[in-house]
Order: structure tokens, then sequence, then C-alpha cells
């Protein structure tokens, strides 16, 4: 069996919640796509993350069906497991720091795949949707609190690999600041948390809580 950590990342404030995510450190154990591939769905999580170069932090980031040229909580998750000041992804190269309990990321709305951002108009609408049809990726937000940036969520990827809602998206999460201009505050499924802040020259902050679980 194939060394791997667990991480759970975009953590409530009280440490539980967060998305789960895959670590395999070290990326030569596994190094063709097909294998990585079939591993990551062998696993399940939503993402999972080869590591190929850990001084470099040159990663490689897979779902249960697809390889992602970036994805916002596997860099979270392995930029706080590395502890390095960068991350080398296909789409470009993300910057990392840590600033007390959370670890932070930068990075660009271009790089993420389309998403659908459905904005609804009260939390409670969002909590009460059912999990959609297959075919679209759809990111359903309200308001909490406009004036303070806070923002309820949920996501759907609305693929077909067991995966019918993430618990917490860093890709959507940099779409949704990239389209409104503002930092914000988004609890997202069942109680993570993610917080981002627009940055100069179409950069975009996204931070959160990070706990390994195994």
């Amino acid at each position: 069996m194939t060394d791997y950590d667990v991480l759970r990342v975009f953590c409530g404030p009280r440490g539980g919640y967060g998305n789960e995510l895959g670590v395999v450190r070290d990326g030569s154990v596994l190094p063709g796509r097909d294998d990585r591939q079939e591993f990551a769905a062998k696993l399940g999580f939503s993402e999972t993350v080869f590591v190929d170069d850990p001084e470099r932090g040159v990663i490689d980031i897979y779902t249960p069906t697809l390889r992602l040229p970036f994805a916002g909580h596997p860099c979270v998750g392995t930029g706080w497991l590395l502890d390095v000041p960068e991350l080398v992804v296909p789409a470009g190269v993300v910057g990392t720091r840590q600033d007390g309990e959370f670890c932070w990321i930068e990075a660009r709305a271009e790089w993420v795949p389309p998403r659908t951002l459905r904005q609804y108009a009260s939390a409670a609408e969002v909590d009460d949707l059912p999990v959609p049809p297959k075919g679209e990726w759809i990111y359903a937000w309200a308001w909490l609190d406009e004036p303070a940036g806070r923002v309820r969520a949920r996501a759907f990827p609305g693929r077909d690999d067991g995966i019918d809602e993430d618990e917490a998206t860093g890709a959507a999460a940099l779409l949704l600041t990239d389209l409104l201009g503002r930092a914000l505050n988004i609890t997202q499924g069942t109680g993570s948390q993610i917080l981002t802040a627009p940055q100069p020259e179409g950069w975009t902050e996204i931070g959160g809580r990070v706990h390994l679980e195994r």
C-alpha cells in the first residue's frame, strides 16, 4: 500500500469539519498518470495530491476521475504540510504563507475551470438545496451578512465520481471573490470556513485551517 497522509483543509473555528485531502509525499512511488489516477479513485477523496519535489513544492492534483491544473484546498493543505514558500502546479506558481492558525495561498481566477456561481436570496435557501443533476459544476451561495462579507455556500461538482457535494472548495471561493472584488468569510458545507482576500494585479489569497488526520 502506498503511504499517504490525510489532511482536513478549511476546518471550522473549533477545528471540526474541513475537506479531506490525500497527500502522497513521495510521488516517485507512482510516477505514471494512470497509476496516480487509479490511486486517487481508490482513495475516493475529492482530491489527492502527489508531491514530485518537496523542496520546490512541485505537486500533481487528481480528483477520483481527472487531473487538475490547479485546485484550492489541495494547495492550502499541501502548502501547510510542506511548509514551503510556493507550490508549482500545471497552471502556475502558487504562493503560500503561514499566518497563525491559517495557511494561505495566492492564485489567479483564470486558473480555475468553469464553475456556475449561483446566488440565492438567503442562507436558508442554500441549506435546503437538493443535490442537482450531474453535468454542471455549481457553487450555490447567499449572503449571511453582506456588510461584513460573510457568505453561506455549498458546492456541487456535478461529476459522476461519488463526490455529490464538496465540503470546502477554495477554487470556487476564489472565483466568487474575483467576481465580487472583496474579502469574504465563507461558511461552506456542514461547517467549513474559507477566508479570501483580493490582491493587486489579479491575484487572490485563500486561507484556512489545516489539521493532520493521519
